[in-house]
């Protein structure tokens, strides 16, 4: 039984005080535990949370990351300057009008284009007409279309020989053609429709032959590989010139994308290879390079020596060759944003925040556009308008770090941030460079789109010459030019080309006057 507190001596005092406070430390002990599991806790949940509804927008929402922030909010963060000032003094003494923007008037139909060919259908009117003289006319058009329609071509060379049977002439015969495919059937134009629907149609060979066979001409698919490995490879020499020219460039926009392979070393599995694509915004070009592998040694052959700007995401490997003093690297503000994007169910606020500062930077970008400044320009009005706001976020972030939870992709956007500042900061002191690396990305879509048609390349050798088939209709498309044309034109004439002039194949320096 415990005495009474006025019995106990001063030592049993001292030692249920001790006792007491340490109870006390142990509560609080187990307090903070359960609140560090329970913070713990309910940032899982939020990861988790998060985590759906990245889900949800990959199999159903848009996927483009449309954010519309409170500007108002956003604004508090930099101070007002006097034009700012200025503007709202006037809004206080002028009566505010509200007034209804008119809708541009409708131009109407389009009109069809000038290159296609016509055809004219006179008619008049029925019944007697012996009385009555012409006073007008009536043009109506009407767009049609004329199925696709296959010839044979018969070459008849004819022979020669000399009247005199002891001279030693000899016989002559008429030079054949240079042949789309050595020994083979077809010819240019049909080899080129093949390429383009497969490549540029997503169209996989085998309905291609279904084609055929509906038209009674039977091709087996395996007949039209052979075909397309043919024509694919007389665009080699084409390609490799394409390879030098990449490598002297000095801005390089580089991303990476899977693509299926048949390999004869894994039986019963498909080996995962890569397309590492190049793009110059420059100059308009575009280079798929297919490689086996996404280690550091894929890109080697493009960036080993490479001198100039960089333009990647935050991949490893991109930061390996981004380490040589020769290059400048410059990271990519739409995988920042993605970042801060995928956090918004786990902390709109901060997130938001983050986002309004991204979206300052690129209402310079839109402002830039629409004035059509030169690069010069463009690097000065970013130097003004992009660079405090840079600075801004800069702090910013410096200041929420070290606040956000451990593991929450709140505090992984915000290290991928800080960790590639001086990247994301280069755009602004060359009015050349973009901001982000998303013309590249728009390159690899095409690829995307038929990679889901045809599902796998046969072989290595086979994804290295699909390389060179979407680097050509890439550039043709950078460049407006009909690829369908530009493609029958390379292929008559590559193999009959000076080679110091085989850049005149190039789809830029396609001259034809009809374009899409």
């Amino acid at each position: 039984m415990s005495k009474p507190l006025d019995q106990l001596t001063k030592a049993e005092l001292l030692a249920l005080l001790q006792k007491s406070e340490q109870q006390v430390a142990d509560r609080e002990r187990v307090i903070a535990e359960k609140e560090r599991i329970l913070a713990e806790k309910e940032a899982y949940e939020k990861q988790l949370l998060a985590l759906i509804e990245k889900f949800k927008r990959m199999a159903f929402a848009q996927k483009r990351e449309r954010f519309e922030g409170n500007k108002d909010q956003l604004n508090l963060l930099f101070e007002p300057t006097q034009e700012q000032e200025q503007q709202q003094q006037e809004g206080f003494s002028r009566k505010v009008e509200y007034i209804r923007k008119k809708r541009p008037a409708h131009t109407g139909r389009q009109p069809l284009p000038d290159h296609l060919p016509v055809e004219e259908i006179e008619i008049h009117p029925e019944g007697d007409l012996s009385g009555m003289e012409c006073i007008g006319k009536e043009v109506t058009e009407e767009l049609d279309y004329i199925p696709a329609q296959y010839i044979r071509r018969r070459y008849i060379r004819y022979k020669y020989a000399p009247k005199d049977r002891y001279s030693s002439a000899g016989v002559k015969i008429g030079l054949l053609p240079e042949r789309a495919i050595p020994k083979g059937i077809p010819g240019y134009g049909l080899l080129t429709d093949i390429l383009t629907r497969k490549y540029l149609e997503h169209m996989p060979l085998y309905r291609q032959a279904q084609r055929f066979k509906r038209e009674k001409i039977p091709i087996a698919p395996t007949t039209l590989e052979g075909w397309v490995k043919q024509g694919l490879e007389k665009l080699e020499p084409l390609y490799d010139c394409l390879v030098a020219d990449t490598k002297a460039m000095g801005y390089l926009m580089v991303d990476e994308s899977t693509i299926r392979v048949l390999d004869s070393d894994k039986k019963g599995a498909c080996h995962t290879g890569y397309y590492w694509v190049y793009h110059n915004p420059l100059e308009n070009t575009v280079l798929f390079d297919y490689q086996p592998t996404r280690s550091k040694g894929g890109p080697s052959a493009i960036l080993e020596n490479f001198q100039g700007y960089l333009q990647s995401d935050g991949y490893a490997v991109y930061e390996h060759y981004a380490a040589n003093k020769e290059i400048t690297h410059l990271a990519c503000w739409a995988h920042a944003r993605r970042k801060y994007f995928e956090t918004l169910v786990e902390n709109k606020k901060l997130a938001s925040e983050a986002l309004g500062f991204i979206g300052k930077l690129y209402d310079v970008e839109k402002k830039a556009k629409k004035l059509n400044l030169s690069a010069e320009d463009r690097k000065k009005l970013r130097l003004d308008e992009a660079l405090p706001v840079i600075n801004k976020m800069s702090e910013w972030i410096k200041k929420q770090l070290p606040k956000a939870l451990p593991k929450s992709g709140l505090r992984k956007a915000l290290f991928y941030s800080a960790n590639r500042w001086a990247e994301l900061s280069n755009y602004l002191y060359d009015g050349e460079l973009e901001i982000d690396n998303n013309l590249v990305e728009r390159e690899i879509r095409s690829m995307v789109v038929g990679r889901k048609n045809y599902l796998f390349a046969g072989s290595h050798k086979a994804a290295q010459r699909t390389a060179m088939i979407y680097s050509f209709f890439g550039i043709c498309k950078l460049h407006d030019v009909n690829p369908q044309q530009c493609l029958e034109h390379a292929l008559r004439n590559i193999m009959t080309i000076n080679h110091k002039n085989i850049r005149d194949l190039y789809p830029q320096n396609f001259n034809f006057t009809t374009r899409v």
